[in-house]
């Protein structure tokens, strides 16, 4: 993996150096039962996490959230389940409830504690800026999911 790989025209090694991605990318590649992306780039596998403000203008939002955006969905927030056990040693959960319309909410929790709460709208068009937008928004949730883990740790392991 060098420089060269690129997402969206731009040149990024954010890969290399961001935690919560590579998490995010093991997720991925966790997930590949059929060994199709062995020789994807990091940098590849993260593309469809990355979406235009136009591009999202055009995705409808009529219908059911296709299986694909809910994989990825599912795929981000078990990337912040994954690096807040890791930090904490506690094991987390991950559930996602989503309507007809893209409407719903995606939960981590671990024992009775509840890490990570987010009410999802539009879920047809989950994504992010950039890659560093991606980075960013994972790593806060990740933050802020260790904090309240680290402020009640017993709650965290009923």
């Amino acid at each position: 993996m060098t420089e060269n790989n690129n997402v969206n025209g731009v040149a990024t090694n954010e890969v290399l150096t961001s935690p919560f991605l590579k998490t995010l990318v093991q997720q991925i590649r966790g997930l590949d039962t059929y060994r199709v992306y062995r020789n994807w780039s990091d940098e590849l596998l993260l593309k469809p996490f990355i979406v235009s403000k136009q591009k999202k203008r055009e995705i409808s939002i009529e219908g059911e959230v296709d299986p694909i955006t809910q994989g990825r969905i599912l795929a981000f927030y078990r990337a912040v389940a994954a690096s807040i056990e890791k930090e904490t040693n506690l094991i987390s959960q991950v559930v996602l409830d989503l309507n007809h319309e893209g409407f719903g909410w995606m939960l981590v929790f671990s024992g009775r504690l509840l890490l990570v709460c987010k009410t999802l709208r539009d879920a047809h068009r989950f994504g992010f800026e950039s890659i560093e937008k991606l980075a960013e928004e994972g790593e806060k949730l990740v933050k802020n999911g260790i904090d309240l883990a680290k402020r009640f740790p017993e709650v965290g392991r009923l």
